[in-house]
């Protein structure tokens, strides 16, 4: 029995993970990675997130993020660890997330109190993590915790962002729904990544979302103006309610009070960042 109010697992997950993910839209990950060599961005993301599995191929990597075109990712797997080892990545990484962080939040912010009590409450929480069947999160865990107290907090949203993540693709796949689908459906939610930067990011192309958004059609998930269905409401619904159960161990750990506080530490800080610019005006949105 849950201990914690309905959806909290998830309202914490939603003021962390941004965070987190301002990482991959910064031009820092893309200075550091092009010093070593990395200077495509669409290789600089799958090496700066794959970078925790090793010098993987691109099976291992399609697989593990679900969602990127498989031609896509073997067109820089393995190749990029011929530039770069996977720990070389790795320190890159780290310091692309300082650079980050000081430049969207401020030294003030990034040397605040709250930075290490929203550091401490994020470590707390992953220690009830798992890794049966969890590649991503797992393979992050095996990675060390920054000292100091920001990139700490980074790295801890980190692991609760691919242990979600990890279990959300295990719902996709009861749900039926393939990589392009899935992100045309979450699309039609109006909360995931516009067409536009789904397509220029994920290496699929204008024929393969009008291919799955017609099986989602043929479903009955969507329809003709691109819009989920009263069935697809409820399937996404489903979705995100199955990943919260797969989900709930770190934040029932945590405890009712811890969570609440961390959300509320990691909406400020997702607040400022954003208010900074961290994001693309056009990231979200149906067109």
């Amino acid at each position: 029995m849950s201990t914690l109010p309905p959806r909290a697992g998830r309202r914490c997950h939603n003021a962390l993970n941004p965070l987190h993910s301002t990482l991959y839209f910064s031009p820092d990950l893309l200075t550091e990675l092009g010093a070593l060599g990395i200077d495509d961005a669409r290789a600089a993301y799958l090496a700066a997130r794959g970078a925790a599995l090793g010098a993987v191929g691109a099976g291992a990597v399609t697989s593990t993020f679900y969602n990127f075109s498989h031609e896509l990712v073997a067109r820089h797997l393995p190749a990029i660890w011929a530039l770069a080892s996977p720990e070389e990545v790795l320190a890159a990484r780290l310091r692309a997330a300082d650079a980050t962080l000081r430049r969207l939040l401020g030294e003030e912010v990034v040397g605040s109190p709250e930075m290490a009590e929203a550091a401490g409450l994020a470590l707390r929480a992953a220690e009830a993590c798992t890794r049966h069947a969890r590649p991503l999160y797992a393979a992050h865990a095996d990675l060390p915790v920054p000292d100091e107290p920001h990139l700490a907090y980074w790295h801890a949203a980190a692991l609760l962002r691919e242990h979600r993540g990890d279990g959300h693709l295990a719902a996709l796949l009861a749900a039926g729904l393939d990589p392009v689908e899935a992100l045309v459906s979450h699309t039609a939610t109006g909360k995931g990544m516009s067409p536009r930067w789904v397509l220029g990011t994920r290496g699929w192309h204008r024929e393969d979302w009008d291919a799955a958004s017609g099986r989602l059609r043929a479903r009955g998930l969507l329809d003709e103006e691109g819009g989920l269905t009263e069935e697809g409401v409820a399937l996404r619904a489903e979705l995100e309610e199955t990943t919260d159960r797969l989900d709930a161990a770190p934040y029932e750990h945590l405890g009712a009070a811890g969570v609440e506080r961390l959300t509320e530490l990691g909406r400020g800080f997702l607040f400022t960042a954003a208010s900074a610019g961290a994001f693309p005006a056009d990231l979200i949105g149906r067109e």
